[in-house]
């Protein structure tokens, strides 16, 4: 007659039922079953990786933004500074003439 064991280990995520018989001297057969936890953790860390990525790409995209508005800035800045060398230039002008047409 065949020997059948039979043990059951539950951890309260997966429950696993081992079979094991043995038909003779040679040969044993083992069946294993077990819970569907492995599915739940992938899905769990597919869910954090599309999380990750999309606050990767919203702080690329405010950098840019920063970026933008302080080249924005500094045109503005050279915008005003060429704008005090021509005043400058022309006053330096103006007291050359003065001075001259004296």
């Amino acid at each position: 007659m065949a020997d059948e064991k039979i043990t059951t280990r539950d951890d309260g995520v997966t429950t696993e039922r081992v079979v094991e018989r043995d038909n003779g001297p040679d040969t044993v057969y083992v069946e294993k079953s077990g819970g569907g936890g492995g599915l739940l953790i992938g899905i769990l860390i597919l869910i954090a990786l599309a999380i990750g990525a999309w606050f990767l790409l919203a702080q690329n995209n405010s950098e840019v933004a920063k970026d933008n508005a302080v080249a924005a800035a500094a045109s503005d800045v050279g915008d005003a500074a060429q704008q005090a060398g021509d005043a400058v230039q022309d006053a330096g002008e103006a007291a050359q003439e003065a001075v001259d047409g004296q």
